[in-house]
């Protein structure tokens, strides 16, 4: 059974207006759960492709998660992706906070970058790519490098999700490291998507606010 291999398309808070029948929200708890699963959750069309080639190539259960509605693309055609390997999107020297998001999250981590920018302070941005396995060196790494400031963005319930992926990660870090878990909170409802993202504490203002609060 573990070597069948599995891949389906999840639509979740950001996807549709349709009510919480229609949100997968506990997903990543349920899968990250199995061994040798990889859950892949690309955030553009260029990772989304690379995701497949990669799943269809896995011995193993794999996991896709994609979003329905157009997203920034975000990689150049010729982007190369590993499984358990982040990229760094946006990054300066003078990082205050890692930021982390995946699919429509990482766009709104792009939005409070832009925004937060424009105030004069940096942050460094995220994509994991693959949930399970998580690049736990990169997350290490580059949270040494914001000062042990750390923000997880996720279309998710905070428990399983991203957030207590990523905590799992930093638990072996040699230093004093600072961790808030944006997620959805409550059962989701119907409404329009950019109003349920900012709803719910996971929109590009809600992230900007984050950062605004762990660095003052």
């Amino acid at each position: 059974w573990y070597q069948r291999r599995v891949r389906e398309a999840v639509v979740s808070t950001q996807s549709t207006g349709d009510g919480p029948s229609q949100m997968a929200l506990e997903d990543i708890a349920a899968f990250r759960a199995i061994p040798n699963l990889v859950y892949f959750y690309p955030s553009d069309a260029v990772s989304t492709v690379r995701a497949v080639e990669l799943a269809a190539n896995y011995p193993c259960m794999t996991f896709i998660r994609t979003s329905r509605p157009e997203t920034t693309v975000i990689y150049g055609a010729d982007e190369q992706f590993e499984i358990g390997k982040a990229k760094i999107v946006k990054s300066s020297a003078t990082d205050k906070v890692l930021v982390i998001g995946c699919g429509i999250t990482l766009e709104s981590a792009m939005g409070a970058y832009a925004t937060l920018a424009g105030e004069g302070t940096n942050i460094r941005v995220m994509d994991p790519f693959t949930v399970k396995p998580l690049d736990c060196e990169a997350v290490v790494r580059n949270a040494r490098e914001c000062g042990g400031r750390v923000i997880t963005v996720e279309d998710h319930y905070p428990q399983g999700g991203l957030g207590e992926a990523v905590a799992g990660a930093l638990s072996s870090a040699d230093f004093i490291t600072n961790q808030k878990i944006l997620a959805v909170r409550e059962i989701p409802r119907s409404g329009p998507p950019a109003v349920l993202l900012d709803m719910f504490g996971i929109s590009a203002n809600k992230v900007a606010d984050a950062v605004r609060e762990m660095t003052k």
